[in-house]
């Protein structure tokens, strides 16, 4: 059992415990006793689901809305629009509550609440970026509640009524501060205290509305006096409580928007909502202490539920006893007025105070312990290490401190409307974050993705996050687009800032979906060569020398699938485990340093011949199978390093690079690409020089692809090409497209001529290859006529939409050669070859032909590579033909293609 353990990946092994506190080194020798003993004198003790989600999240559910503004909202909006403006509210947190409760019931949850949710889902940049909108919401939710709860006190107990308290903008601010003091206190005593303290609050306004339930029945007709703070010009000064009659609901039922007299500001449906939905924010109090509950995965989604569920039934019952037994005019000019109408006047203004001050604790120390998990994951760097300090009981006290420097910058806007609809919005995208990690989760079909909450669907998901997103907009489409601005600068900066992740990325299981859904579409029987482009397998044996003609089949592939192929020599049955798995990283790592878009495929084999063949048969996946493979030449030119004053210490490339002084690095892979020694690539399956195969072998490999209707490239002299010196200066392409092995043959319109053509445009259509001049050189016997044939080939690469500079080469000194030293045997050939035996002589005259034609060598040449014979012994021939051919030219591409690539057609 003990070798599956690490299969389950379920975090069982994690090295920060969930209120933050590192755990012990798993090889440090320790007792049950000591573990035990140690346990209880550091450790808090872990909430359960009733004090650690359902107390919070009523509290912060109810907070300022259910006794300040509750009345506000129906006397603004009526009876049938805050129903309304209920159901779309809690429609909106009911779509986020379930994306929650998956998520949280899908495997262990650390402290950080929504923020962890989503970084793990999303990953570091876009769920850390969430995360400051999560903890800048939360601050300003706290200073909301404040100043929540100054209104609440200056209303009671301000100058204007005979109190000794002051009033204006700075002693509200002063209050303010104190009553923000008082939280921080319970903050950083730690979550006990928070809990006790709340659970006593919970009680208290559990008793308070209990009485103004009650009041609606007990209390008779009573004419109220309206705030002399209001507006002087407005009238009457009084207004009714009517009890429960018809006429007042009637009355009550339309809406009737006018001024709010706190901040002078008409009030439309989408401001109004902007307040009220302050009500249903609260949804992620519970979420936010999972760092601090017995089980988190348990209790959120039961807590957050019963929360919702409770706050959305009280609510209703408020609005339609409100409109049934207060006047309009009650509740338009006076949001205390619930005081009024209560059997006990103090009861409703201990509730309030009561309330808002929780719900003011609950938001500072969600925001602590948002800060918190930003800061132990390192997103922002050293910026937010200092957060990261706890105290022996794990509470992150510096987070505290934090989180109230500011809010304490908050309430210096003064007016609670004020900051309502930024902290809406706030909330709102952090809703939307956490909708879009469910979704994405749930799209993405991994199969680790189980969550035991299974009420949900990818339909609830995009419901949340279209609903957040239009409530976004309808409430200050400028501060919504502001926020999502932020957002995205935040994600940027964490992008370059924080250090890579073992978190997993979602993007790669969506893009893994996506590709094998699209895999399945691709149809090779579908193909037509009007889309037909180069899907490459470029064998390389050593990477050290291969660079100038890895950079330069990128360039050639036209957004086309390009593999990198590499064969080691061994046998499986001897070997312990697979030698290639240590490999890969470095492969891939020298794909990033290099920029180009290939993927890596490695194989084990008796030989380079049966190697090739397998990749040939296994590269590539459906409709995307390499059509193209590309060697490097077969000769005795000396490889040179072109790594050896590379930067690419990331991939271990220097001889000590497994030897290193930092501990962390030691589980880096340990393997490197094999240095070049003596003027020889000595790496283990890979080399073309003589050590693990010969020629006849290299030809092979050569006529297998051919059999198997590959096209084939040769590379010679690419360990010289540098693609950044070649870019410089005139740039020229010089295209051969005839067979120079049979001079017999001057077409240069089957198959493998345009192939070659084909290849030449597609690499001047690259954009670092634009400026290139492709000459094309035409060659031409006497006698025959040169203007006609050049027509001929004008017409041709009109048709083919090809630009060239069409040059014409007579060569009747080099075909003399051939047919001098030509007897009659040799003439008949009784097996099919695209190779005649040409002589030494005539090979060297076409290889000087080919360098005296240009004043300026090109930075390429593209010439026409024969099929190799039919019969094997002469493979050592053919390859011989190859190297004289091609002697000195430079970088140089022997193009042999089997398929129709071009046609004229639309």
């Amino acid at each position: 059992m003990s070798e599956r353990t690490p299969l389950l990946h379920y975090r069982l092994s994690a090295s920060v415990n969930e209120s933050g506190e590192h755990r012990r080194d798993e090889h440090e020798p320790r007792g049950p006793a000591t573990v035990r003993g140690r346990s209880a004198a550091r450790q808090p003790p872990k909430l359960n689901t009733f004090f650690g989600v359902v107390i919070p999240t009523l509290l912060s559910m109810f907070s300022v809305v259910v006794f300040l503004r509750i009345g506000f909202v129906v006397g603004q909006c009526g009876l049938y629009q805050t129903i309304v403006m209920l159901l779309v509210a809690y429609f909106i947190i009911s779509m986020t509550v379930l994306s929650v409760c998956a998520i949280s019931t899908n495997g262990a949850l650390d402290a950080g609440g929504a923020y962890y949710m989503i970084s793990r889902a999303l990953g570091p940049e876009f769920g850390g970026s969430i995360g400051i909108m999560f903890f800048l919401a939360n601050v300003c939710g706290s200073a909301l509640y404040v100043l929540g709860l100054v209104e609440a006190i200056l209303t009671t107990f301000g100058i204007s009524d005979g109190s000794a308290l002051p009033t204006g903008y700075w002693w509200s601010l002063l209050y303010g501060t104190v009553i923000l003091l008082l939280c921080v206190l319970v903050c950083l005593i730690g979550a006990h205290i928070y809990a006790k303290a709340t659970f006593l609050i919970f009680i208290i306004v559990m008793v308070v509305l209990g009485t103004i339930f009650i009041s609606f029945f007990a209390v008779p007709f009573r004419t109220i006096q309206l705030p002399s703070h209001r507006n002087a010009s407005l009238s009457p000064t009084s207004a009714n409580f009517t009890g429960f009659k018809l006429d007042t609901l009637l009355g009550n039922v339309q809406a009737d928007y006018v001024v709010d007299y706190t901040t002078g500001v008409m009030m439309s449906f989408a401001t109004v909502f902007a307040v009220m939905f302050n009500g249903c924010t609260g949804i992620m109090a519970g979420s936010n202490m999972s760092g601090d509950l017995k089980n988190p995965s348990y209790s959120i989604p039961r807590g957050t539920i019963t929360a919702v569920i409770f706050t959305f039934v009280i609510y209703n019952l408020l609005s339609i006893l409100i409109s049934c037994t207060c006047d309009r005019i009650l509740l338009q000019q006076d949001y205390g007025f619930l005081t009024d109408i209560n059997v006990w006047h103090p009861f409703v203004t201990i509730g309030v105070y009561s309330s808002t001050l929780s719900a003011a604790m609950s938001n500072l120390i969600g925001a602590s312990r948002i800060l918190f998990a930003l800061a132990k994951d390192n997103l922002l760097g050293r910026f937010l290490s200092p957060a990261k300090h706890t105290s022996a009981s794990g509470n992150p006290w510096v987070s505290v401190l934090i989180s109230w420097v500011f809010v304490q910058l908050v309430l210096f806007s003064g007016k609670l409307n004020t900051i309502a609809s930024i902290v809406t919005i706030f909330f709102l995208l952090v809703y939307a974050a956490v909708d879009l990690a469910c979704l994405a989760l749930e799209w993405a079909s991994a199969p680790n993705f189980r969550p035991t909450f299974r009420y949900f669907t990818w339909h609830t998901c995009v419901l949340g996050i279209v609903g957040c997103a239009v409530m976004m907009f309808l409430i200050n489409a400028i501060y919504a687009s502001a926020s999502i601005a932020f957002m995205l600068l935040l994600l940027l900066l964490i992008h370059y800032l924080s250090p890579v992740s073992s978190w997993g990325c979602i993007s790669q299981a969506l893009i893994f979906h996506q590709v094998r859904k699209y895999l399945l579409m691709l149809d090779v029987r579908k193909d037509h060569v009007k889309f037909w482009r180069p899907q490459v397998l470029l064998m390389v044996s050593n990477p050290r020398c291969s660079v100038g003609l890895i950079t330069f089949i990128n360039d050639i592939k036209k957004s086309g699938l390009y593999v990198l192929g590499h064969v080691q020599l061994g046998d499986l049955d001897v070997l312990p485990s697979d030698p290639l798995q240590s490999q890969y990283d470095s492969w891939l790592s020298l794909v990033d340093h290099l920029n180009i878009k290939a993927f890596v495929n490695l194989t084990l084999a008796d030989s380079v011949r049966h190697g090739v063949q397998h990749l040939l048969f296994i590269s590539g996946l459906g409709g995307m199978r390499p059509n193209t493979l590309v060697l490097g030449f077969y000769d005795d030119i000396p490889p040179q390093d072109q790594l050896q004053d590379s930067s690419l210490s990331i991939c271990k490339f220097s001889d000590n690079s497994s030897q290193t002084d930092d501990p962390e690095d030691q589980n880096d892979p340990a393997f490197h690409f094999p240095p070049v020694r003596g003027g020889v690539s000595v790496g283990r399956g890979g080399v073309w020089g003589g050590k693990s195969m010969g020629p006849q072998e290299y030809v092979c490999v050569i006529a297998d692809a051919v059999k198997m209707l590959k096209n084939v490239a040769l590379a010679r002299y690419f360990g010289q090409f540098d693609r950044t010196q070649a870019l410089q200066g005139p740039l020229f392409v010089d295209v051969w497209p005839v067979n120079l092995l049979r001079p017999d043959s001057a077409a240069y319109v089957d198959t493998c001529s345009l192939f070659l053509l084909q290849l030449a445009c597609i690499l001047n259509m690259t954009r670092a290859w634009q400026k290139a001049k492709l000459r094309l050189f035409l060659c031409v016997e006497e006698g025959r006529s040169l203007k006609g044939t050049e027509q001929k080939l004008k017409h041709l690469l009109k048709e083919l939409r090809m630009k060239a500079e069409i040059s014409t080469v007579p060569w009747d000194s080099q075909v003399a050669l051939h047919w001098q030293r030509q007897t009659r045997s040799e003439k008949i050939e009784d097996f099919p070859s695209n190779t005649s035996r040409v002589s030494d002589e005539y090979l060297q005259a076409v290889n000087k032909l080919i360098l005296d034609q240009t004043l300026r060598p090109p930075a390429v040449r593209f010439l026409y590579l024969p099929r190799p014979p039919a019969d094997t012994s002469r493979y050592h021939d053919y390859l011989n033909q190859l190297e004289l051919l091609t002697r000195n030219l430079g970088p140089t591409l022997l193009i042999h293609g089997v398929t129709p690539v071009i046609t004229t057609d639309l």
